[in-house]
């Protein structure tokens, strides 16, 4: 778990140091917006940050007339950076996912969660910073591994009878409790390129997608060597090169780091190791490549745990 929150603090430091570097804007309004897997309304190991969607800022006067509105995208872990000129009061503004996104009740995108009033987190040097609260975009339906509450079943009521005579009475058998259903991302596993491109597997692409540019994820590097057009279905399909294959197991071990908890590498460290291995010589980028190869094909006690998708 302590990677987990190594990870969100990584995504505020950046927010910030995003915001202050551009001197062209006094007035920085950042936030998040995660994944509501579970449909609960709080950010759990069940969620994650969601890259594409649409937010927007809107402050209302006193008669509930809204007097300024912008819109800003996410970038990758889910961040949003709405940009101002001057110092404007925004202390009567929320910010909210767009219900627009909303486009099928298969993915992330079926509804959205409630919308958040910006917060002052300093005023200084003629800049001002305002952050809310996570912004959450959720499932049509909550996901069959998230904790469901349980409601007791009420006793029978058994009729009143005249007395009559003592029969044996005869132990019931204890009552047995329903088998939890799977938790997968609490789960180890570690699963090769080839599994990640099955069909029968194509529903553990949860916080990635297969048309996701390489570019977006892994960031200029990454750009600048494999081009701008190319998606990670594409990259799982690199070989016979060093560089493609190192994108390949890259990719895929982003993809296991994402789909359980327990993988070698968490998705931070996953980033971070492919861009160090572009910068470095082709011995470090055979190296990189080996190492992921060795997480993603998983060990005598990891296998990867995919069931076929209904």
């Amino acid at each position: 778990m302590y990677w987990w929150w190594c990870k969100l603090l990584f995504s505020a430091v950046s927010i910030f140091s995003s915001a202050v570097s551009r001197a062209n804007a006094d007035t920085v309004v950042t936030g998040a917006v995660f994944c509501d897997q579970c449909k609960d309304g709080q950010i759990s190991l069940y969620d994650y940050p969601i890259y594409g969607v649409q937010v927007g800022m809107a402050c209302v006067d006193n008669k509930g007339q809204i007097t300024t509105s912008r819109e800003e995208t996410t970038g990758w872990f889910g961040k949003y950076a709405i940009r101002f000129d001057g110092t404007p009061d925004l202390s009567n503004c929320y910010v909210q996912v767009e219900s627009r996104n909303v486009q099928n009740s298969n993915g992330c995108t079926a509804s959205a969660g409630p919308a958040q009033k910006l917060r002052l987190m300093y005023n200084m040097f003629d800049m001002q910073f305002y952050t809310a609260d996570s912004l959450f975009s959720q499932p049509a339906q909550p996901m069959s591994y998230c904790p469901r509450s349980t409601t007791p079943v009420p006793a029978p009521v058994t009729p009143v009878r005249p007395p009559g005579p003592i029969a044996p009475v005869t132990p019931s058998p204890p009552l047995g409790l329903p088998p939890l259903p799977p938790m997968p991302f609490f789960q180890a596993s570690a699963c090769t390129y080839q599994l990640w491109m099955a069909p029968e597997y194509k529903c553990y692409w949860r916080a990635l997608n297969p048309d996701m540019k390489v570019a977006v994820v892994f960031g200029d590097l990454a750009a600048r060597r494999y081009g701008t057009d190319m998606t990670l279905w594409q990259a799982l399909q690199g070989r016979g090169d060093p560089y493609r294959t190192l994108l390949r197991e890259g990719t895929t071990a982003l993809l296991n780091s994402y789909n359980s908890i327990q993988f070698s590498y968490n998705s931070l460290s996953v980033v971070t190791h492919m861009n160090q291995a572009l910068m470095g010589s082709t011995r470090s980028v055979l190296l990189t490549a080996l190492r992921f190869l060795r997480a993603n094909s998983g060990s005598p006690n990891v296998t990867c745990m995919f069931r076929a998708c209904k």
